[in-house]
């Protein structure tokens, strides 16, 4: 008979080193093999090498718990273990130790400065070459401790004596650079020696100085110049510490690296490479004293996500030859990555490879990434025993790699692994599944997976391979529910939501896109939209109801009242937000290729549904922090907003003036229609559905709602028809034409297999495949009925055929799943349920049902 608890998780950290809270909250899991409750913890700090101190709690809490000592010290190290008891007198053995270490965390720790190479480049170019810079010093033999603080304005990696520290890419990332560069910590412990020691970073372009944004971007738009800033620390016996830091010292020349930038890609010259360059013993009389900059070291914060990472390998399915000739690898599956190649051939010859999402006619066809070159180069040094290569500083959006130049026979280099491509995302921990008895919905679901993967590479993007893969805050407000079930991204969205409040104008204004980056029309200046700017009150709420998180309800408030203050300044006392520009329905799918905003739903209805729902969670959001006049104040604000709404938009029968399913989706998903009229407007949004013949109808705000408007209305059947429909517009019709993720549009593919007109096409969007959160809500039966799944409301809801479905969810207090099967027409349901949570069964025969931790099983007649 045993209660276990698991290692404490430090804050939403997977690997809690060079953290940047000071008093980070604590979690934990509890496997037991019996009913049993926990009533109290103890916490155990080691701090140093000093004695244990214990601190004991009476609570049932068991997700960030608050931090139970003194605050940490920049650098400092705790190991942390956690003893329960339990409400029948019981004490667990002590859980299994989590080891801490603090970043630095005051601006006074760092005596670093960014530095690069000095000589003159054309800032307007492309084409500027990236630089190497090294410093040589000199190890004691005592040493016990080595870490390194590194961040770059541009992006690096680094080097320690001819070994590549870390595993991380594409880092620091992309904040806003003037007010918050992240830095990452880095224990090089085994990579220092004794004596002679050299380290060094190679230097790329990356968001800080390369070409950002469409119709021809912008360059430099965060500096023109690529630079180094880390401090190497080494902590010998007896407590003596040496600093290695980035200043005048550091020599630089030019990498091998020809030029590289996040759309273009990167072209890289094996000739020029500086052999043995980051080693001890290399003559660097060649290289040039570096240029020092300048960075105000308050600004550098530590992650509170993980970083970018290679994930996989996916080998090519086929190698083809397209009409005109050339060669095409086929990866199978629409990624986000770089390829890497293992290659022979003479010095000089050079391997091409283009990339792109689809192909037109049998060839390669690169329209939809406009600007976007995505071609990387490598010209061979010869080497007789075989040279390997993989950009470092690029990153694109592909299914389809053109290779030119091969030298030999490239099916059997294929065939042979030596030409893979690498999946690159940030490095999140999966954490939700779902799986059904229809294929199709499977496709679609792992469609999903593969956009949300390939959209968050360090920021919620919105796609990842054109000249654009900007923080759309619209995309990321929808689909946060999905992302948030399937991933665990609660510290990566509470950063960037950090950077949300940083961009927010001092109006209350929330950018389009954060960061944010100019435009030639239309995005700039920035303007208040409705969906859009709504992520600053929906995103922190979806975090708190997935993760229990009160803290990122505590550091957004003040983004989310203001927000909502400047909606209520421009509706005025009618409370309708009925001017200015707005995107509406953005892509519904009868508006143009090129405009589209122009939606069947009135986008001003949209605009004063989303101040409605707006209003309503920050009264919620209050009401966490137990702001009891901010919640009376919002609650009556949404009140008098849903009551303009109905007057205005609702019609006596129930009909509303825009007669079209994202309004009504709208209006019953949001409260804002009336109680009597709510069974008349679910009957017509089922006849809406119908007269299109179950035919997708909506667009980014439509589509995460219309699910969900039409279960509550009695309408599960319809909803399940709109599921299943196979003709364009669907869900499944890009499934039948061989999609492997979530296009932008509807028909981004075109019925006749060409690819859709509109200048704005990817075959890479996660915003539209939100309807995920409704399969595993609704189809599969799991919510959360009390944040962080505390609670944990079970209702499956089969429908149209479908004869089993399951789904499972890795909660903060541990798997949560149910299972669903169809048998001799009546429902099996199992479900399971960790220690520390309570769950509510409600079947489909009206049966409700009250379960503990565990695993259970109940049958039922379907509805």
């Amino acid at each position: 008979m045993t209660v276990t608890p698991s290692a404490p998780r430090v804050e939403h950290h997977r690997r809690p080193l060079g953290i940047g809270e000071r008093r980070p909250r604590l979690s934990w899991t509890v496997t037991a093999d019996r009913p049993w409750r926990q009533s109290g913890y103890e916490v155990e700090l080691t701090r140093g090498g000093g004695a244990p101190e214990v601190v004991a709690v009476d609570s049932a809490d068991q997700v960030l718990v608050p931090w139970p000592g003194e605050p940490l010290r920049s650098r400092e190290r705790v190991t942390v273990r956690v003893r329960l008891h339990g409400d029948d007198g019981s004490t667990t053995d002590w859980s299994e130790p989590t080891a801490l270490e603090a970043g630095l965390l005051e601006p006074g720790d760092w005596s670093a400065v960014p530095v690069g190479g000095a000589w003159d480049e054309d800032p307007e170019s492309d084409d500027r070459r990236p630089s190497l810079v090294r410093r040589a010093f000199t190890a004691g033999d005592d040493l016990v401790a080595a870490r390194l603080y590194a961040t770059a304005h541009g992006l690096y990696e680094a080097e320690l004596n001819g070994r590549r520290v870390g595993d991380d890419a594409l880092s620091p990332g992309w904040t806003v650079y003037p007010k918050h560069l992240r830095y990452y910590t880095y224990d090089v412990t085994g990579l220092v020696r004794p004596g002679p020691n050299v380290i060094g970073a190679w230097l790329g372009d990356g968001w800080y100085r390369g070409r950002l944004g469409w119709n021809g971007g912008f360059r430099n738009l965060y500096g023109s110049d690529l630079s180094f800033l880390a401090q190497l620390e080494l902590t010998y016996a007896g407590g003596r510490v040496e600093t290695v830091a980035t200043d005048g010292a550091w020599r630089a020349a030019p990498s091998p690296i020809l030029r590289t930038g996040n759309y273009d890609g990167e072209d890289y010259d094996a000739r020029l490479e500086h052999a043995g360059w980051s080693e001890p013993g290399f003559d660097d009389g060649g290289w040039t004293p570096v240029a020092v900059r300048e960075r105000d070291p308050a600004t550098l914060r530590a992650p509170t996500g993980p970083p970018v990472r290679c994930t996989e390998e996916v080998r090519p399915v086929a190698v083809l030859t397209t009409p005109s000739g050339k060669r095409v690898l086929d990866f199978g599956q629409n990624l986000v990555g770089r390829v890497r190649i293992r290659v022979t051939g003479p010095a000089g010859s050079t391997v091409t490879l283009r990339t792109a999402e689809v192909l037109q006619g049998g060839e390669l066809y690169t329209r939809p990434l406009r600007d976007a070159r995505s071609t990387d180069t490598y010209t061979l040094a010869g080497r007789p025993d075989g040279e390997e290569w993989e950009p470092r500083f690029t990153f694109h959006g592909f299914r389809y790699a053109e290779v030119g130049g091969w030298p030999g026979d490239l099916d059997a280099a294929v065939a042979a692994g030596d030409v893979v491509a690498r999946v690159y995302h940030t490095d999140l921990e999966r954490t939700g599944w779902f799986e059904c008895s229809d294929p199709l919905v499977n496709r679609l679901h792992d469609n999903v997976v593969w956009s949300m993967r390939g959209n968050v590479v360090d920021i919620p993007t919105d796609c990842p391979q054109r000249d654009e893969r900007v923080g759309w805050t619209g995309d990321i407000q929808v689909f946060g529910p999905t992302a948030s079930f399937l991933y665990d991204v609660s510290g990566m969205l509470a950063g960037w939501l950090r950077d949300v409040e940083r961009e927010q104008l001092p109006d209350g204004t929330v950018p389009w896109y954060v960061p944010v980056i100019p435009a030639r029309k239309t995005w700039t200046p920035i303007r208040p939209g409705a969906a859009w700017g709504d992520v600053a009150t929906f995103l922190p709420w979806t975090l708190y109801e997935r993760y229990g998180d009160a803290g990122v309800v505590a550091d957004q408030f003040e983004s989310a009242r203001r927000w909502v203050d400047l909606v209520d300044r421009l509706a005025g006392p009618g409370h309708l937000w009925d001017e200015g520009f707005q995107l509406g329905d953005w892509l519904d799918p009868a508006a143009p290729p090129q405009d589209p905003a122009d939606a069947r739903t009135d986008r001003y209805l949209v605009a004063t549904a989303y101040f409605a729902a707006s209003a309503r969670r920050v009264a919620w959001l209050a009401e966490v922090l137990g702001r009891e006049e901010e919640r009376s104040r919002y609650t009556a604000l949404a009140d008098a907003v849903r009551d303009a709404f109905a007057a205005a938009y609702v019609l006596p029968d129930g009909r509303m003036t825009s007669d079209a399913q994202t309004a009504y989706a709208l209006g019953l998903r949001f409260g804002l229609i009336p109680e009597k009229l709510r069974a008349a407007a679910g009957r017509r949004l089922g006849e809406l559905v119908r007269a299109e013949d179950n035919r997708i109808a909506t667009g980014f705000v439509g589509t995460p709602l219309v699910s969900d408007a039409l279960t509550d209305a009695g309408e599960l059947d319809t909803a399940y028809d709109l599921l299943l429909q196979r003709e364009c517009p669907s869900w499944l019709y890009p499934v039948t034409q061989g999609a492997t993720t979530i296009w932008e549009r509807w028909d981004s593919l075109l019925p006749d297999g060409t690819v859709n007109p509109g200048t704005m096409t990817s075959f890479n969007h996660y915003a539209l495949g939100a309807v995920a959160d409704w399969l595993h809500r609704v189809v599969a039966g799991l919510a959360p009925a009390e944040p962080g799944y505390r609670r944990v409301r079970f209702r499956p809801r089969p429908g149209r055929g479908l004869t089993f479905a399951r789904a499972r969810h890795r909660s903060p207090y541990g798997d949560v799943a149910i299972e669903w099967r169809v048998v001799g027409g009546g429902l099996v349901v199992a479900t399971e349920l960790p220690v520390g949570t309570t769950g509510v069964l409600e079947l489909p025969d009206g049966v409700s049902v009250e379960l503990a931790p565990g695993r259970h099983e109940h049958r039922s007649a379907l509805a």
